[in-house]
């Protein structure tokens, strides 16, 4: 590679990795769950993906190579280990691209006055999408970084724009519906705290995925302990001032908006709604520049390591993984078609996949720490007993007591007509497919198991 990405454009990808549709889209589910408490939601939602982010910037420490969970753990681990972690993490990173693909669809087809449940319309959009993401992706990290970096930008205006239009509003009107969201929210439980952090959470995923390109950054080992705890602290104080703006001045409206971007409802001003609509569209758009950048990059990791067939590990002249990216994109394309594009299943299986990260990079770094494995030797590692040791421990502790507070018959069951709860098949389906049967198989194939 000519060029690699610096320490601000790994800022940015960062930022743009993490900053997506559901900022803009859904943030009333978590005011719903948790009321007035919800800021704090975020506030702790926030540190969680903080501590998370410093114990992954740590793992990059000691492992420079592409793969991010993938190349932590097959270090600790070996083959075995590394090959589960790699697959799971592809196909949730497939499916995850393919959700947000389908929401930047649904919302320009909303927005347009088109039907958004048409599926030859939505695939034949997935199918223009794949093509410009392929095009910022195929003439190099020049344009590629330019595209993210601007895209990154422009969600982060909209976003500051909007936090200072609501503080001039509460300044010049008085107001703050703040405690009004009570009447219509029930009393904040242990379990209800618990799931609003969780749904707060999400908000925040993504800054797992950046290490998966490190091999096309500069200087990897440095720049990402730096960049993604900066990245994530820089996306919680925007979060956070946005949704305390929101719930002064109209928080009735982030709950009851049938809007396809429920942020924009808080406003009247039609400027400002307009501010707010494209930003969420570049967001989402940039977002998926920034999955199209890292969710092939695994594959082409799994590749170089013999682990897939090394087809996938080939790349142009332009440095960048055609084969891989194709592969990815299909998939991201042909799951959610499967499931007629309703997110709600494909969600559940993506987002599930995370918490076996969060699992599994914590063991990595403490054992990268005490020096047990031997393919994570990177000259001059700057060792510290409370990032590489405390932090994960910590955060190994705090995702073990998320999964054990988690919902999973509400994710794992639909409500019928008549009130009862029957099995989400497509959601069960997905994950038996995606967790025991797709990895058996390839397992059984991999001539380095």
């Amino acid at each position: 590679m000519k060029k690699k990405l610096g320490f601000w454009s790994i800022v940015l990808l960062t930022i743009n990795s993490i900053i997506g549709s559901g900022i803009f889209l859904s943030p009333g589910s978590v005011v719903t769950q948790a009321g007035t408490f919800a800021p704090l939601v975020y506030l702790s939602a926030a540190i969680f993906a903080a501590l998370l982010g410093i114990v992954f910037a740590a793992a990059a420490k000691y492992v420079a190579h592409s793969g991010a969970a993938y190349a932590y753990a097959k270090a600790a681990f070996g083959q075995n280990v590394g090959f589960y972690i790699g697959i799971t993490r592809y196909i949730a990173g497939s499916i995850a691209w393919g959700v947000m693909a389908t929401a930047v669809i649904k919302t320009i087809i909303s927005l347009g006055g088109g039907n958004n449940s048409n599926s030859l319309l939505i695939t034949s959009c997935f199918g223009i999408l794949m093509i410009v993401l392929l095009l910022v992706n195929f003439f190099g990290p020049r344009l590629f970084e330019l595209i993210n970096n601007l895209s990154t930008i422009g969600k982060l205006l909209a976003l500051i724009t909007t936090i200072i239009a609501g503080v001039f509003i509460i300044i010049t009107t008085g107001a703050n519906h703040f405690s009004s969201i009570n009447q219509s929210t029930p009393p904040l439980t242990l379990s209800r705290f618990v799931m609003a952090s969780i749904a707060a959470f999400y908000a925040f995923t993504g800054f797992e995925s950046v290490a998966s390109g490190s091999d096309d950054m500069d200087q990897p080992e440095k720049n990402l302990p730096r960049a993604i705890p900066f990245a994530i602290i820089s996306v919680a104080l925007i979060y956070i001032g946005i949704i305390i703006v929101s719930m002064m001045i109209n928080p009735q409206a982030l709950i009851k908006t049938k809007e396809v971007v429920a942020l924009a409802a808080i406003f009247k001003n039609r400027s400002v709604q307009n501010i707010i609509l494209v930003g969420a569209l570049i967001s989402m758009f940039g977002v998926n520049v920034a999955a199209s950048f890292s969710t092939p990059r695994i594959l082409e990791a799994m590749a170089q390591e013999k682990q897939v067939p090394a087809w996938f590990a080939k790349r142009s002249n332009h440095g960048f993984p055609l084969r891989a990216f194709v592969t990815t994109a299909l998939i991201a394309i042909i799951l959610p078609l499967s499931f007629n594009y309703q997110m709600t299943s494909i969600i559940i299986l993506s987002s599930i996949s995370r918490f076996i990260q969060f699992l599994i990079v914590p063991l990595c770094v403490i054992i990268f720490f005490y020096g047990k494995s031997k393919e994570a030797t990177l000259p001059n590692v700057k060792k510290s007993f409370i990032t590489d040791v405390i932090c994960p421990i910590i955060a190994l502790i705090m995702t073990i007591l998320l999964l054990i507070k988690f919902d999973w018959v509400a994710q794992f069951t639909i409500t019928a007509a008549d009130g009862h709860l029957v099995p989400n098949i497509f959601a069960i389906s997905a994950m038996i497919i995606g967790y025991f049967i797709l990895p058996l198989m390839l397992f059984i194939s991999n001539p380095k198991k």
